[in-house]
């Protein structure tokens, strides 16, 4: 199954199995790119956060008016920084932001909970290398690929160019599709 794209200077659709990384500066306004991605052509979606709340991913939904009855929120640091909790049924957590097999069971579970069009925002695998290591963060690239290709489905995963050493930052792009690079000026160049 094919997925349209709504991000510049990328391919117009992709099929199922895609991961496309967002390289980003770390102040870089990702906001734009990552709701018009899970604005069009889908049924679900599901946004991992690793950097933001609940809450937070809520907000912003709202703000760039993305339909929010297609939306589930993984939250990964409202449990582990003792936050309360929103009592939403499209709302899930896990204990700990570095909680890499937790994080992957959700999203597995949201892949075969939801028929049709499945996008996935995981935002940010930065953030996950933060509190686990590059390494899991590695890992977890992998993996979610991995899911992609079994239940078809594409995935805008966060990286922040720099943070990252070369070598780093050359593995995500080896594990990804296509390559979405947005500038300090707001400029997108894409590689597929």
């Amino acid at each position: 199954m094919d997925y349209d794209l709504a991000i510049d200077g990328a391919p117009d659709s992709v099929p199922g199995g895609t991961v496309v990384l967002l390289l980003h500066p770390s102040t870089g306004e990702t906001d734009r790119i990552d709701t018009d991605f899970l604005k069009i052509d889908t049924d679900h979606f599901l946004v991992v956060s690793t950097r933001t709340t609940a809450r937070e991913v809520t907000q912003k939904l709202e703000y760039y008016d993305v339909d929010e009855d297609s939306a589930e929120i993984l939250d990964t640091l409202s449990v582990d920084r003792g936050y309360s909790r929103r009592g939403a049924s499209h709302v899930h957590y896990v204990h700990a932001p570095d909680d890499v097999d937790g994080i992957l069971a959700a999203v597995e579970q949201f892949l075969t909970d939801n028929p049709g069009k499945r996008r996935i925002s995981f935002d940010s695998l930065t953030e996950l290398a933060y509190y686990a290591d590059e390494d899991s963060a590695l890992d977890a690239l992998g993996r979610l690929g991995d899911l992609l290709d079994e239940h078809d489905a594409v995935a805008l995963v966060h990286v922040s160019d720099e943070v990252h050493e070369a070598d780093v930052l050359d593995e995500f792009r080896e594990q990804s599709d296509v390559v979405v690079e947005l500038d300090q000026d707001g400029n997108v160049a894409a590689e597929y």
